[in-house]
């Protein structure tokens, strides 16, 4: 964040040349000179390249009010959020003024008797983008005195006439005038508090206990809701509706680079996860997706990998706290996760009791791909023959890497377990050894080339 400008009164923002620009024109203006100067407008979104962003920046382009369509964990409050970085960092307004007014074109009656009185010297303050873009959680106990405002019943003891516009409190979208209004979950608001928004999206005026105030508000609203919610919990209504200019449906990512890239990019990870487990929470999670055991209504949000990749971590970190060993993840943590993830998955209800086996397939469908992509056309010929019949390979929670790394077998006239490493771009760490030589093992289990025994949080390949 830069310092705000040093211009203080009116006359002060006359000489430096300052040209007042609405809402949208400020977005739209910003928007062009992103894309014509090369740079990304949405850091951050990852799979919207070429289907959600081009909408959505062709409805800002015509300043159309947006709504979000799309399941839950698909990053629609992250780009709703990321509008702010197209306003102005600075913008100048009334020193004082309640709903942000610009020192040019003041509109409550307040401001304008503060104009006239102090003229070229009418105080000026500068508001920061991020004080310029306002978020409520559409709760169906929201009322219309919290969106748009009511009389204020002590402006009226204080002697004030009922009918003066002074007497009102203004809710939170006159507030955000010259600014965003983000609802989220916008099905939830009751369909007579989104009556109440109708005037201000069309006639840009608004309506208290009766009174008209003919406010022209400068605002941009956008909302976001999940398409079941139209019949499970409540419905936009259809004049509101009408009045969004765009709506544009968003979707989990394509490319299994996009989805690696959302769980890297929002995961709070607290030991080191190699990609090729991060890898094999993507593929698990699109696995989920595609599954007729699960309710596809309800989608599989990206929250499930995040959450994942961050329990990982976590055993990871256990492991390297009780054993004394580095903090790294390797693959006996990913069945960590699915212990605890089950909760954020909605099966079909034909599928109760079965919820565990499901999870478990699905996750070893996914070791087995990864294992696949990567060590395809590797010959493994001399680590089965080493398995003699006699020989064993113990790993789990609580065995550390070395440990893990001294009981392999060695393998004469073969460099076959760095070319594994290799295959992974690993380091020459032994958390990162330990890993990949797992997931190898695991290949070939799930090949029928291995055996594998798991009790007490240990596994035995043999």
């Amino acid at each position: 964040m830069t310092t705000s400008p040093e211009i203080n009164t009116l006359a002060e923002l006359r000489a430096s040349g300052h040209v007042q620009k609405s809402l949208r024109e400020e977005l739209r203006d910003n928007l062009l000179a992103k894309l014509a100067a090369g740079e990304d407008p949405w850091p951050g979104m990852h799979g919207f390249e070429n289907t959600v962003l081009p909408q959505l920046e062709r409805a800002l382009i015509a300043g159309h009010d947006v709504v979000l369509l799309g399941e839950r964990g698909q990053g629609k409050t992250r780009l709703l959020r990321t509008l702010a970085t197209l306003l102005d960092e600075w913008t100048p307004v009334i020193d004082g003024s309640e709903l942000h007014e610009h020192p040019y074109e003041p509109i409550t009656v307040e401001s304008q008797r503060r104009a006239a009185t102090d003229g070229e010297n009418l105080p000026v303050a500068w508001l920061h983008r991020d004080e310029r873009y306002v978020e409520k959680l559409s709760t169906p106990d929201t009322s219309v005195a919290d969106l748009i405002g009511d009389v204020d019943p002590m402006r009226v003891a204080e002697g004030r006439r009922l009918g003066d516009p002074e007497t009102i409190h203004f809710g939170l979208v006159p507030r955000a005038n010259r600014g965003i209004v983000a609802l989220n979950e916008l099905p939830d608001l009751a369909e007579r508090i989104q009556v109440a928004l109708l005037n201000v999206m069309e006639e840009r005026d608004i309506q208290v206990r009766g009174y008209v105030l003919r406010l022209p508000l400068d605002v941009l609203m956008v909302a976001s809701a999940n398409p079941e919610d139209y019949t499970n919990r409540g419905r936009i209504i259809t004049p509101l509706k009408d009045r969004f200019g765009a709506e544009i449906r968003t979707h989990y990512p394509v490319e299994l680079e996009d989805e690696i890239a959302v769980i890297r990019q929002e995961a709070q990870l607290s030991a080191v996860v190699p990609d090729v487990l991060l890898e094999i929470l993507a593929r698990f999670t699109r696995a989920l997706r595609n599954s007729p055991a699960v309710n596809q209504a309800s989608g599989v949000s990206a929250r499930f990998s995040i959450a994942g990749a961050e329990t990982i971590a976590a055993a990871a970190r256990h492991r390297a706290t009780v054993c004394g060993e580095d903090a790294v993840a390797r693959l006996v943590d990913v069945q960590t996760a699915t212990d605890v993830l089950r909760g954020k998955v909605e099966f079909e209800p034909g599928e109760e009791g079965r919820e565990g086996q499901i999870l478990e397939h699905l996750l070893r469908t996914s070791m087995a791909q990864a294992a696949r992509t990567h060590f395809g056309g590797l010959n493994f010929s001399p680590l089965v023959e080493a398995f003699d019949g006699a020989t064993t390979i113990t790993t789990g929670e609580h065995v550390t890497a070395e440990h893990f790394l001294a009981e392999l077998p060695e393998l004469e006239a073969s460099n076959l377990y760095d070319e594994i490493v290799e295959r992974l771009d690993a380091d020459a760490s032994a958390g990162h050894r330990a890993g990949a030589i797992e997931l190898a093992l695991e290949g070939l289990y799930l090949a029928q080339e291995l055996s594998k025994e798991t009790a007490d949080g240990q596994t035995i390949y043999g």
